[in-house]
């Protein structure tokens, strides 16, 4: 894993910086990509990779997402990402956490952590015990930023897919729009429960059924078997569960006219935008459409750095500017007969100096 310049992953990122402490059961990767625009934001990933390669690849991957995600977003952020090798048991403690936020001041505030895959707000309230660089911790006063990014995140998708059904299927409302819903976690079912409120037709699909079962009795709508849902017939899929699930075999099975959700990395590999753009499916890049959550989080960090206040409501409408950049890289799409993944990274490329 030490020649990691070799990985296919690897886009000329800054720092990919290895951290173990025995002692403490902690095994992790941080990687910036980017710091052209500020410091590498991102959350940290607590996940069991079989293969440790994957969490490398994870952490490539997703740092070089956040800094396209933080450059559209219009964030003063660069690009970061952690990721925590946990064990197969996933064995989080108080040790593992400390040592994990002693790496973190180490690197001297070039990279901002916060919430994802497998971390909660209780994991980076114990990570702040040991570094100032981290956010998405509760919030301290009415109506003020930060706390669990997730709803954030659910909220910008909810536009998104409003702004997709506006573009693709010419229509104001979601109301009698059939969206299947991959993942029902804190993203997922957040999205599926503003949809619900709008009147939308929904299918919900999770690993965990009980989730999806609890979810679906809850607003009304059908579930499908986590195998199934990529294929299920319907207006919008909406993926809000782990990345690279877009690629030469899901692709060609797709019955949905727009994709629009959360999960990072959709697309397994370049030129499967293409492969969708082909087939007349409407793609919403995922780096843009799911950036409410970074907003949030950044703009706490920002706020309490700087001595500022920033609030809800400033959050909020920040994220109410992701629908609006969507369909600039829609138009462009159209008219250039391009892919929109591919012209949503040359945007970023362009913001980041790297055009």
């Amino acid at each position: 894993m030490t020649a990691f310049w070799t990985e296919p992953d690897f886009d000329d990122h800054e720092m990919v910086h290895f951290v173990r402490d025995a002692k403490a059961g902690l095994t992790a990767i941080i990687a910036v990509h980017s710091s052209h625009l500020g410091p590498g934001a991102g959350g940290t990933r607590f996940w069991h990779y079989p293969n440790p390669k994957d969490g490398l690849r994870d952490a490539l991957r997703l740092s070089r997402g956040m800094s396209y995600k933080n450059a559209m977003a219009g964030l003063p952020m660069g690009g970061g990402k952690a990721v925590i090798l946990a064990d197969e048991a996933r064995t989080k403690t108080p040790e593992l956490l400390a040592a994990f936020g002693d790496a973190v001041e180490a690197l001297g505030g070039r990279y901002v952590t916060a919430e994802d895959v497998g971390i909660s707000e209780a994991d980076m309230v114990a990570v702040a015990k040991r570094t100032q660089h981290v956010s998405g911790l509760p919030v301290e006063g009415e109506g003020a930023a930060g706390g669990d990014p997730g709803p954030f995140t659910a909220h910008g998708i909810y536009l998104g897919i409003k702004a997709a059904v506006r573009h693709k299927l010419g229509k104001d409302s979601v109301a009698g729009v059939h969206v299947a819903v991959q993942g029902t976690g804190s993203v997922g079912g957040g999205v599926a429960r503003l949809l619900a409120a709008d009147g939308a037709k929904l299918t919900l699909s999770d690993i965990r059924e009980e989730s999806a079962n609890a979810l679906a009795k809850e607003l009304g709508a059908e579930t499908v078997a986590s195998e199934a849902v990529l294929s299920t017939p319907c207006d919008v899929l909406s993926p809000n569960a782990l990345g690279a699930i877009f690629d030469d075999d899901t692709i060609p099975a797709l019955q949905a006219e727009i994709v629009a959700g959360g999960a990072n990395n959709q697309l397994a590999r370049a030129g499967h935008g293409a492969k969708m753009f082909e087939r007349g499916i409407l793609y919403a890049p995922d780096y843009v459409i799911n950036a409410g959550g970074i907003v949030s989080v950044a703009s706490e960090y920002l706020a309490r750095r700087d001595g500022t206040v920033c609030g809800r409501s400033d959050v909020l409408d920040r994220i109410g500017h992701i629908p609006t950049r969507l369909e600039e890289i829609w138009q462009e799409s159209d008219a250039s007969k391009t892919s929109p993944d591919v012209v949503a990274d040359r945007m970023a490329q362009a913001l980041i100096g790297r055009g």
